[in-house]
C-alpha cells in the first residue's frame, strides 16, 4: 500500500468538514451535539473521557482491547456501544460518530489516528501524537488533507499561566531568554530493564494480546513481573505496580512508548515552544544512565540548541528527568525547587513556572525586585477558555482551531523524539527536518522511522 493510495484516495480536494457550524444553522444544527468514540479507554482514557463529556461532548461508542481494564469506563457510559476492535467501530458507527478519541499506547497512535482520519473524523489524541518521526509526518499530512479538527492532549499553552510567561518574555522583562530548563519526577513506571522478559504468560481470555501489539514486533505475553526480576527498585512515590507491559507499564519500552520525555516533555515544551517561538533544534545531545537495548535509562539529561529566530538569540533547552534537577538559581536561597517545573533564563532575570495537576500557575519572577517592577503589568494577550477538550470541541463545530492541532503538534512530538535519539544512540543529533534526515548519526538516522509487522502498514 502507497502513501498516495492510503491518504490521497480517501480524501477530495473539495471535502467539507464533517460537521456543519452552528453558526450557520443555528442552535438546532448538527454541530450542537457532536459525538464521539474512544479508542483505548482503560488507562488515561478513562479521566480524559470524563473530561471530554464535560467539554460537552456525547459519549456514544467505546472500543478497548481488554474487557478487565475498560470495564471502570464502561460502566461510566452504559450507554455507549462497545467494541473490541478501533476497525470495527469506525465501520459500525459510520455516521453515528463524528469524532475519534485515542488513549491508546504510543505504538498505536498512528494507526488509530490515520484510520480515523481516513473515515473523515474529528481526531484528538493523547501526546505524543505518534512514536516515530516518519509517523508523524504521515499522520499530520492526513490531518491536513481530511480538513478535520484535530487536537493532542499536551498541557494548552493557552493556560493563563503559560500565557502569563508569554507577556512576561514578549514585554522584555527578562530581557533576551537563551536559556530553558524543564524537569520531570518521571518515569513513575519501570525504565533500565536489561531485556525482555524470560518468561511467559497465558493470556487472559478478556485480552487481544495481539491487537494490543498492533504494529509491533510479535512477542509472547508477560503479565506481571515475580519478585526476582532484574528492574529497577523503585521508591513507591514512582512506582505504578508490576506489569510487564500493560496496563501502563508500556512507557518504559522502546518498543511500545517514549520514556519520560516522551510523557512530559510534550506538556512542557508545547508553551516553552510558543513563549520563544521555536521550531526545530540545530543539535541534540544526551547524557543518561546507562541504556539497554530494549528499554529507556532510569535517568537522563537532553540539551536541545535553538538557532536564531529572527531578532530573538539561540536557545539552549535543557530536559531533566528521572530525579535530576537543575541548578538552583541563588536567588531562592534556601527554598527548594520544585519537583517539577520550567524555568526560563534571560539576561535581566529568571522566572519559574509551575504546576498543579498539570495545570501552570502563574509564573514566579525570581528576582524580588524586578519582580516587583512588573507586578501590575497588563495583560497582552486574549485568554482563550475551554482547555484541552473545549478548544476540540469549538474546532469541531468549525471555531478556531485547537492550539495543539495535529501540524503545531508536530513540533513537539518530534522535540521528544528527537531526543530520545540521542538518548538511544548515546550520540549528537544533527537533524535536517526538511529532509527528515539525521545528518551526523546512522543509528539515530534509522530510528526515524520504525519497522512494522503483523500485516500492519503505515501507508507509505
Amino acid at each position: 500500500m502507497t502513501r498516495k493510495s492510503f491518504i490521497g484516495g480517501v480524501f477530495s480536494a473539495g471535502a467539507a468538514p464533517a460537521i456543519v457550524p452552528n453558526t450557520v444553522l443555528g442552535e438546532n444544527a448538527p454541530s450542537s451535539r457532536v459525538t464521539v468514540g474512544g479508542v483505548g479507554i482503560g488507562g488515561v482514557g478513562h479521566r480524559q473521557l470524563q473530561e471530554i463529556k464535560k467539554a460537552g461532548f456525547e459519549v456514544v461508542a467505546l472500543c478497548d482491547v481488554d474487557d478487565v481494564h475498560a470495564k471502570k469506563t464502561y460502566d461510566k457510559f452504559p450507554q455507549a456501544r462497545r467494541y473490541r476492535d478501533f476497525r470495527e467501530l469506525l465501520r459500525a458507527e459510520g455516521d453515528k460518530v463524528d469524532a475519534v478519541y485515542c488513549g491508546t499506547p504510543d505504538h498505536t497512535h498512528a494507526i488509530v489516528t490515520l484510520a480515523a482520519l481516513a473515515a473523515r473524523k474529528h481526531v484528538c489524541c493523547v501526546k505524543p501524537l505518534t512514536r516515530s518521526v516518519e509517523e508523524c509526518r504521515v499522520v499530520v499530512d492526513a490531518a491536513r488533507r481530511a480538513g478535520v479538527a484535530t487536537q493532542v492532549t499536551a498541557s494548552a499553552w493557552t493556560e493563563d499561566g503559560n500565557m502569563r510567561a508569554m507577556e512576561y518574555v514578549e514585554a522584555g522583562v527578562l530581557g533576551d531568554v537563551t536559556e530553558v530548563h524543564c524537569w520531570s519526577i518521571r518515569p513513575v513506571w519501570p525504565q533500565g530493564m536489561p531485556a525482555y522478559p524470560d518468561f511467559t504468560d497465558k493470556v487472559p481470555s478478556t485480552l487481544d494480546w495481539d491487537l494490543w501489539l498492533g504494529p509491533a514486533e510479535k512477542r509472547p505475553f508477560a503479565a506481571r513481573w515475580p519478585k526476582g526480576s532484574p528492574i529497577p527498585s523503585l521508591p513507591k512515590e514512582n512506582w505504578i505496580g508490576d506489569a510487564v507491559y500493560h496496563p501502563f507499564n508500556f512507557r518504559g519500552w522502546f518498543e511500545f512508548g517514549a520514556g519520560a520525555l516522551g510523557d512530559m516533555g510534550c506538556h512542557r515544551a508545547n508553551a516553552v515552544f510558543k513563549v520563544l517561538g521555536l521550531t526545530y533544534p540545530e543539535r541534540i545531545e544526551a547524557s543518561m544512565t546507562r541504556v539497554s537495548p530494549v528499554a529507556f535509562p532510569l535517568a537522563s539529561l537532553v540539551t536541545y540548541d535553538f538557532p536564531r529566530r529572527g531578532s530573538k538569540p539561540p536557545v539552549r533547552l535543557n530536559w531533566y528527568d528521572g530525579g535530576l534537577l537543575p541548578a538552583k538559581p541563588k536567588e531562592m536561597g534556601d527554598e527548594p525547587l520544585p519537583v517539577e517545573g520550567v524555568m526560563y533564563v534571560g539576561t535581566k532575570g529568571k522566572m519559574l513556572v509551575t504546576f498543579v495537576k498539570g495545570i501552570s500557575q502563574p509564573p514566579r519572577i525570581l528576582d524580588e525586585a524586578l519582580a516587583k517592577k512588573h507586578a501590575d503589568m497588563p495583560q497582552i494577550f486574549p485568554r482563550r477558555a475551554g482547555g484541552i477538550y473545549g478548544e476540540w470541541l469549538e474546532a469541531c463545530k468549525g471555531g478556531e482551531k485547537a492550539s495543539c492541532n495535529f501540524e503545531w503538534a508536530q513540533y513537539i512530538t518530534e522535540f521528544v523524539q528527537l531526543g530520545n535519539l540521542a538518548v538511544r544512540t548515546g550520540s549528537p543529533v544533527v537533524f535536517d527536518a526538511k529532509a527528515m534526515k539525521v545528518t551526523n548519526n546512522p543509528a539515530a538516522d534509522a530510528l526515524l522511522r520504525i519497522p512494522y509487522h503483523n500485516g500492519w502498514k503505515l501507508g507509505v
